[in-house]
């Protein structure tokens, strides 16, 4: 009883927890943001599938913990993965706000003729592939994380994995019903997740810079 709540314990627990905190807001964010454009039905799916890929990716991750931290550049891959699956994010962002005024005029011409306006839409497979990108490298991130914090602690690891997923239920479906009404916080987020793909690159970078200069 007196090692489960031993300093060392409790330690790795709030490290743990404030780590969750942070990057599975930056998860909830990504999948917020690229289910954002989708009609409500099809949002909902794409949430869903984004937080079970993260799941099943975090697990999978998790069950090999102690070899990926072995595996030099890992961490500059995921970043530069990240830094990627931003530029179509942003890539898209432009085009619907170029869109955005065509599609309003479309939409009042229709109301007049009776038909459908047809304006540039993001698929479930676009928001889906864009999801399952990101949770590669954020659930990477998440998982060695949460190892070097929870080191030697097992039951702390499963407890970080458990509530990151269980965060990222609740923040993603408000965050992209947040950015359908504002879009401007939809760059806020892209600068989020923009940093954590930079920071990943740079930890990456500093780990593998050593070995090229051998």
């Amino acid at each position: 009883m007196l090692e489960l709540i031993s300093s060392e314990h409790l330690t790795a627990l709030f490290q743990v927890i404030m780590i969750d905190l942070v990057l599975a807001g930056d998860n909830a964010i990504v999948i917020g943001l690229a289910a954002a454009g989708l009609p409500e039905g099809q949002r909902r799916k794409a949430i869903v599938i984004g937080i079970l890929a993260a799941t099943a990716l975090r697990i999978g991750f998790a069950s090999v913990t102690v070899q990926l931290l072995q595996i030099i550049g890992l961490l500059l891959a995921g970043g530069i993965l990240l830094l990627w699956v931003c530029w179509k994010m942003w890539r898209e962002l432009r085009t619907s706000h170029h869109h955005e005024p065509k599609v309003q005029s479309l939409s009042a011409a229709s109301t007049i003729e009776g038909s459908a306006p047809a304006g540039h839409k993001k698929t479930l497979g676009q928001a889906v592939w864009q999801i399952t990108l990101a949770d590669v490298s954020m659930s990477l991130d998440n998982v060695l994380a949460v190892a070097g914090a929870a080191r030697e602690h097992p039951m702390i690891l499963v407890f970080g994995l458990a509530l990151s997923i269980a965060l990222m239920g609740l923040a993603a479906n408000f965050i992209a019903r947040l950015l359908e009404k504002h879009r401007w916080i939809a760059y806020v987020g892209l600068a989020i997740i923009l940093y954590v793909a930079l920071d990943m690159c740079y930890r990456g970078a500093l780990e593998v810079w050593p070995h090229l200069n051998v």
